[in-house]
């Protein structure tokens, strides 16, 4: 081989070096910082970018999509003095490469460091059962904080996540005891409160009972005072009769009031409780001729409605005066 020929490979080697060092292709989703004798110059963004030869080389080569950061797991002491185990996660997007590159050294690193940091600051200063049960709470406070710290690096902190959170076993004991404890008082109350709307409704059904009850002896009372309203009204009109043949000389109305009294006397004695013999009277002929009269004064009184239905009556002449201390004189 000549020497003609191995010049030729040689500078073609170095062609295709030279092109390669001056032709860079920046895949999507990345930047890559340009320096110039060590100094930073320009960034070239996805795509194909051209360099000057022995003067400019590619510095650092930046991922710009969203990433992922583990924060290690760390002890911290609360505000009331608990002991809890604390990670989480943080997602972070670089926004200038030119600031993440230069300005910070290790970014990944800075980023959990500071995530840890704030996070132990955050958690001090609350209580344990803040820390169990505000989880969004210090996500917010720690966004807040985080953000405002890494934008001068060019980076943008989108979330952050508390992963987990694990108190001691003594506090973890205690809180599943208090929560059962909360749980029977839960389920005492709800019992509670089902026996007082059952004695509410049964009180409600007794009120409405002894209401309707009273209702009914109302009414009730009502009925009896109409019928014993119409019962005398009855017997008014019968005593008005029997008062009108009594004024006419008529022996019969007598006869019938003496018969009615016996008999309601006779009644009453038959019913007595401690009456165990009854003694029926030997003058039970004048008992019969008694109803015989009161047949009679019946009968009169009939005859008398049916002439008052036929003719009208003439004037009726008035009543012999009785003689004091007398009996009433029979009608001829």
């Amino acid at each position: 081989m000549d020497v003609a020929t191995i010049f030729a490979g040689v500078v073609l080697l170095l062609a295709i070096a030279l092109l390669f060092s001056v032709i860079k292709i920046v895949p999507q989703g990345r930047e890559f910082t340009v320096e110039r004798f060590g100094k930073y110059t320009k960034t070239l963004s996805p795509g194909i970018g051209f360099l000057t030869p022995f003067v400019e080389r590619v510095g650092r080569r930046m991922n710009m999509m969203e990433q992922v950061l583990d924060v290690p797991t760390q002890e911290v002491i609360t505000k009331d003095n608990a002991m809890v185990k604390v990670d989480g996660i943080v997602f972070i997007q670089v926004m200038d490469s030119a600031r993440a590159a230069y300005r910070v050294d290790d970014l990944p690193y800075a980023i959990s460091q500071l995530c840890m940091t704030n996070l132990r600051t955050v958690v001090g200063s609350m209580e344990l059962d803040e820390v169990l049960s505000q989880r969004d709470s210090i996500n917010t406070r720690l966004l807040h904080v985080i953000d405002a710290a890494t934008e001068p690096w060019g980076v943008k902190v989108n979330r952050i996540e508390i992963k987990d959170l694990t108190p001691p076993t003594d506090i973890t004991n205690a809180m599943a005891r208090q929560m059962k404890a909360e749980r029977e008082r839960r389920a005492v109350i709800t019992e509670a409160d089902g026996e007082k709307s059952a004695a509410i409704a049964r009180a409600e059904g007794a009120k409405q009972a002894a209401i309707l009850q009273a209702e009914g002896r109302k009414e009730a009372a009502f009925r009896d005072a109409e019928a014993r309203e119409r019962e005398a009204e009855a017997e008014a009109r019968a005593t008005a009769m029997v008062s009108e043949a009594i004024a006419r000389g008529d022996v019969n109305a007598i006869n019938y009031f003496v018969a009615q009294k016996y008999v309601e006397a006779f009644a009453e004695l038959a019913r007595s409780p401690q009456q165990r013999t009854v003694i029926v009277p030997a003058e039970m002929g004048a008992l019969v001729g008694t109803i015989a009269g009161i047949g009679q004064l019946v009968g009169l009184a009939q005859d008398q409605s049916q002439d008052s239905a036929r003719a009208p009556q003439p004037p009726r002449p008035s009543a012999p005066r009785r003689p004091a201390g007398g009996s009433v004189p029979p009608s001829a």
